[in-house]
């Protein structure tokens, strides 16, 4: 302990001999650096996102500890300790009749940024997908491929069973695309995992916990008008063919779940209607509920 105490005085006293001698280039660093954190919170981040980051309701749990990754087009909240994104915010538009369609890349890379280290190897065996919170399709299809090699980041992916992923989820993510951008007004979506107080992991990698459910928000921003929200919750344990209207719930109901806020900049009377409204036929569900997807 002393040592450790003796190192940490070492290195004060080596950074205020550097303030001391280089006072001008020591300003410089910190005017630099301090106007990119500014940037990166002020401006960056709340581009990608609508009226506001969300946030954990009980900071001061652990689990819902996240650090933000902003990607090209996509912004996440990471944990470290869940091995999960705990939300993926990304922006959807009506995608362009030429719009350029790439290859599904060979594999998943682990992110440098995260301190756990996810491997795509992790999830070999344990009879879970890879599943993308930012969807590749439209990422890619939106975006180009840079934004889509970064949707392939394991920051970006959670435990979903093939069911869900391959059918149920994948067909939400098809009705999003294709036919929610087809509504006037900027479409902006929310998606991420949910746990329960039962914390299993996967076999292979003791850093990557299993989601129970997943969520997905919705939201139309309209001119002069008020936004338009739809939420869903799907269970892990789904046969892949049901209507995706029966996993429609409030927003409330989310944040209930996830222990997130979100869209907390909104105004609070507007925000409280939103969040407690469940009104599917605004967004002509009733009639996708049912449709086929690509597998």
């Amino acid at each position: 302990m002393a040592r450790k105490k003796r190192a940490f005085a070492y290195l004060i006293f080596s950074a205020v001999k550097v303030l001391y001698r280089k006072p001008l280039s020591s300003l410089f660093l910190l005017i630099v650096v301090g106007g990119g954190y500014a940037y990166e919170v002020q401006i960056a981040r709340p581009a990608q996102a609508f009226k506001g980051l969300p946030i954990a309701t009980e900071w001061q749990q652990p689990f819902s500890w996240f650090r933000v990754f902003r990607n090209a087009n996509f912004m996440l909240g990471y944990s470290d300790i869940r091995g999960n994104p705990l939300w993926v915010a990304y922006q959807l538009k009506k995608p362009e009749k030429n719009a350029a369609h790439y290859k599904r890349p060979r594999g998943f890379q682990s992110d440098w940024r995260s301190i756990n280290q996810v491997q795509a190897t992790d999830y070999k065996g344990s009879g879970y997908d890879r599943g993308h919170m930012a969807p590749n399709y439209a990422i890619s299809t939106l975006y180009g491929k840079q934004a889509q090699l970064n949707s392939f980041l394991m920051s970006n992916i959670t435990p979903q069973k093939p069911k869900l992923n391959q059918r149920l989820w994948q067909r939400l993510e098809e009705v999003e695309i294709k036919h929610f951008t087809q509504l006037k007004g900027k479409l902006w979506v929310v998606a991420g995992p949910i746990f329960d107080a039962n914390t299993q992991r996967l076999k292979n990698a003791w850093n990557v916990e299993i989601p129970d459910a997943f969520y997905k928000i919705y939201l139309l921003e309209r001119i002069k008008k008020v936004p338009l929200v739809l939420a869903f919750v799907m269970p892990q344990n789904v046969k892949g063919n049901e209507p995706l209207d029966r996993y429609v719930v409030s927003i409330d109901k989310v944040e209930e779940l996830t222990g997130l806020n979100f869209f907390n900049e909104l105004d609070g009377m507007i925000e409280s209607e939103l969040e407690a409204s469940v009104n599917p036929k605004d967004w002509g569900l009733e009639r996708l509920a049912n449709l086929k997807g690509r597998y």
